[in-house]
This record gives structure tokens, sequence and C-alpha cells, in this order.
């Protein structure tokens, strides 16, 4: 079980997405739009920082399994390898997760802080673990799989002592087609009819109420904690020992923390070019959490093909 180490590969982004930045005051935004088609070049740049990014889980969900975590093609239990064989849906949304994190680290964001994410926190999918346990031992057991409970990315700030000074706490929503209604029940939920008085309202349930209605302190980061202390106490022992400060039930204080709402998908026609689905001229009204708010939106024109063709491309069978 390792930490995430692969640095982003900032230039195949740059090839890749043609990106519009803005920032005001505590708000920022950052529109990127897809330039060039998905080749096997930007698969293969981008295939190291996945293998990274889902490490640490890979390792775990394949020790629980009981298989192999690099076996032959025909070794019992291979079809069952981590991520690459979970259902299509699963993968958009990890797709998502993972992009939100290596966006963080490749561009500037509001606040100007150098964001480092030490692991990715996929072992805690509960859900997945389940499936990959059946599906290992059964082949024909597949079905749909709940996703992760909690933030979907968590990255941290250090300073030169290595301490944990700042979070950044992140959603990531994968939709095949960002249409505005799409976009509407994504940050809104879903419209509900009240059948007595008539009245259409959304449920609530939707980005604005999950990010406004967030601890300060996000259960990822003890999750996070968790698994430094594991995998690299030494290195990490200073951010250790701050996070322990700050996850102290009584009397602690939160650490300064940026919300992150990373939304990517496929373009439609009635957009139009630089035309972005969140605004970004100010701080939404519908944003009332009081932390740094960081919204970035990534169309591109054929991301189910960039999906799948890194996800079939991790670690391959020998």
């Amino acid at each position: 079980m390792t930490l995430h180490t692969c640095s982003p590969p900032k230039a195949a982004l740059k090839r890749w997405l043609k990106d519009f930045p803005s920032e005001t005051g505590s708000y920022g935004h950052l529109l990127l739009e897809q330039q060039s088609p998905c080749d096997d070049q930007l698969i293969a740049e981008l295939v190291p920082y996945f293998e990274s990014a889902h490490g640490d889980a890979r390792a775990f969900f394949h020790e629980q399994m009981g298989i192999d975590l690099h076996p032959d093609a025909d070794a019992p239990g291979a079809h069952a390898t981590y991520p690459s064989c979970l259902p299509p849906i699963s993968r958009r949304g990890l797709f998502g997760e993972v992009m939100a994190g290596l966006v963080t680290e490749s561009f500037a964001f509001v606040g100007g802080h150098e964001w480092r994410i030490p692991v990715f926190l996929f072992r805690f999918h509960e859900d997945a673990e389940q499936y990959l346990f059946a599906l290992a031992r059964e082949e024909g057991r597949k079905r749909q799989v709940y996703g992760r409970r909690g933030s979907d990315f968590l990255g941290v700030a250090l300073n030169d002592e290595g301490e944990v000074v700042r979070i950044i706490v992140g959603e990531a929503k994968w939709r095949k087609a960002l249409q505005k209604a799409i976009v509407h029940e994504l940050m809104y939920g879903k419209d509900v009819t009240n059948k007595k008085t008539g009245i259409t309202k959304n449920d609530g349930h939707g980005i604005w109420a999950q990010i406004n209605k967030d601890v300060p302190v996000p259960h990822g980061l003890r999750q996070l904690q968790r698994l430094i202390r594991e995998l690299d106490p030494e290195t990490f022992s200073a951010a250790i020992l701050s996070l322990d400060r700050v996850l102290i039930v009584r009397d602690a204080e939160p650490l300064p923390r940026t919300n992150l709402i990373f939304i990517s998908g496929n373009d439609v026609p009635s957009r139009g070019a630089a035309v972005s689905l969140i605004p970004w001229q100010e701080m939404p009204e519908d944003y009332t959490a009081g932390h740094d708010l960081q919204v970035v939106e990534m169309i591109l024109t054929d991301g189910e093909e960039v999906i799948d063709g890194v996800y079939d491309a991790l670690w391959p069978a020998s």
C-alpha cells in the first residue's frame, strides 16, 4: 500500500485543455474546455497519475479479496482487478474524483495555496470492497456500485515544518451531457411537486446543500490522517501531530478551508464556446458556507473515450 506520489502531467493537460481562470475575492472559477481529441499519447500520459491515485486502494482491496496484486490474465480472480473491473458508472465517478485531484495539483486556485494530496481515500469505498469480494468468487455477480460516502477528495496545504495549515475539500461529479437542466439538478437536487399544493421546488439534496451543511472538520480528514500514519508516519509526523490538534472533539479549532466543486462531462450544442454553466463573475448567492470557494468546470468532447481508455490501460495483466 502506497502514498500518491506521481506528479501531475501538466504538459498533457495544457495540450488537452484550454483554461479560462478567474478570481474574485474568496471565489475562484476555472473553466476547462477540451481543445485536442483523445489519443494514445494522452492516455499514456494520464495513466501513471491514475495508477498512483488508485494504488493504495488497489493494494488494500486485492488483499481483502485474497487475490494477487498483479494477477496474470488467466489467474484465478483476475477478472476482479480494481479499479478496471468496476461498472461503467462507477468508473466515471472515480474519473471525476481523480481529475479533481489532478486539476487541483496542476492549476492555480483561489488563494494561491500549494495543494498536496498525500493519498486518495478510495480504500474507504465500502460497497466497492463488497462488490469486488463477491465478484472475485463468482464472475457473474455484476451489479451497480453505490458511491463512497463523504467528501469525494481531500487535499492539504503544508507549511515549512510539514504541518497542515489548510485543507481543500471537494465534491466531484461526472455527467455524460452537461445540459443546463442536468447541472441545475446537480447543484440544487431534483425538482419535486407537492401533490396538495402543486408547488414544485428542489429536494435540497444538491451540491449547494451538501457543501453548505458540511461540518467544518470533515470525516475524510480523520481517514487521511489514519492513512498517512499507516503508510509513512516518519515523513508526515508533523502533519499527523497537527491533525491531532484539529481532530480532538473537545475545544478543536477547525483549519482554514477551501471548498471545491468540480463538474466534468461532455459538451452539448446549446452551450457556446467559453460559456460557463456556473456564474463566474462573483460568488454565487447559493453558497453560504463562508469558506473560500473554487469551482471547476471541465467540458470535454469525447470524455467517455478518455475514461474507458484510461481505466482499460491501468495495470495491464501480464
